[in-house]
């Protein structure tokens, strides 16, 4: 199988080593990034002599999908949209494509999936897959065991996504409930900030334990207006994702959160990570469909004071934690 990958961050670079160890041809488009940096960065990993043989990088988009079976992507949940737009523009568009950035587009208040359908056409839809679950790239690059859920609008699709990915160390689930499986990964990255925020400041595992599992209550809640099944929202890709990202102190949003309640600005944080933090971004078109359908998302606020409005991360944590009781489930 022939794939063109598109994105070479963290979990861009660690899926497409795991295609390259399975034997495909991966061409692997880097965007704007130099490639001698690329090169440099790849020279100091640790990974096998088969999968060098089979990944190729280049920064020309065209010849990254020209001649591909599927195109994965990997890029942020913000540039998604400009990428789609450049394929769809160009004599590219045919290979099914599978989404694993995670995310929900601003202002628009679509899931990623949602996105590739309107940027691509009903006609493509199809042809649109996607991947999610905790899997942190370290995690994964050191084939230490791990599962994940593939879905897609197309039944076919989606297992072929599963026999794409799956190898003896990385198992992929299907699940044809797509919007969920989107919707989860998205959502847990805002959780796993205000989850980094607690401990920065000192609070126990009582109370991270409350924001984990108000947390997924929120994410089931505007889950909901997104068509997501409570039951997909506990599994792999919403429970499962949000334990990995909240609980894991190697993982990016947890990072940046801890950062915060250090006292570092948002800019510093993000600085300091090093790399494209989602939960901030997502922090705001989640906060946005929740005001539109009118839900009540008390974490999400909080998490949204403290980046975009300034306040100082104990009064927000503390001010959620003192908010009035109202019966668990509401």
């Amino acid at each position: 199988m022939r794939i063109g990958y598109l994105g070479a961050g963290a979990w861009g670079n660690c899926l497409a080593k795991l295609l390259a160890e399975k034997g495909f041809e991966v061409k692997q488009w880097i965007g704007n990034m130099p490639l001698e940096e690329v090169l440099k960065r790849e020279a100091g990993e640790r990974q096998s002599h088969r999968a060098q043989e089979n990944r190729v990088f280049t920064t020309d988009l065209k010849e990254a999908l020209s001649d591909v079976d599927i195109i994965i992507e990997s890029v942020t949940s913000k540039g998604l949209r400009p990428v789609l737009e450049k394929i769809a523009a160009s004599e590219l568009l045919g290979p099914p494509i599978v989404l694993t950035s995670k995310g929900i587009e601003q202002d628009t208040g679509l899931l990623l999936s949602e996105v590739a359908v309107e940027v691509l056409g009903e006609d493509y839809k199809s042809r649109i897959g996607c991947l999610s679950g905790p899997s942190l790239a370290d995690e994964v690059n050191r084939k230490l065991p791990t599962s994940v859920v593939a879905s897609s609008y197309d039944y076919a699709l989606m297992m072929l996504i599963c026999e794409t990915f799956t190898t003896p160390y990385f198992r992929v689930y299907p699940n044809t409930d797509m919007p969920a499986i989107s919707f989860g990964g998205a959502m847990k990255n805002i959780i796993a900030i205000a989850c980094a925020i607690s401990d920065g400041l000192g609070y126990g595992e009582n109370t991270k334990a409350a924001l984990m599992t108000r947390g997924l209550h929120e994410i089931r809640k505007l889950g909901a207006v997104k068509g997501c099944s409570p039951e997909t929202l506990n599994g792999l890709s919403g429970l499962g994702d949000l334990c990995a990202t909240c609980l894991s102190t190697s993982s990016r949003n947890y990072k940046f959160g801890k950062y915060l309640a250090q006292g570092c600005t948002p800019d510093q944080a993000k600085e300091k990570v090093g790399m494209v933090v989602e939960g901030a971004y997502t922090c705001v078109s989640a906060r946005q469909l929740a005001h539109k359908h009118r839900i009540d998302v008390p974490i999400t606020e909080a998490v949204y004071s403290i980046i975009y409005e300034g306040i100082n991360p104990k009064e927000a944590v503390e001010a959620l934690l003192t908010r009035a009781v109202k019966q668990e489930h509401l």
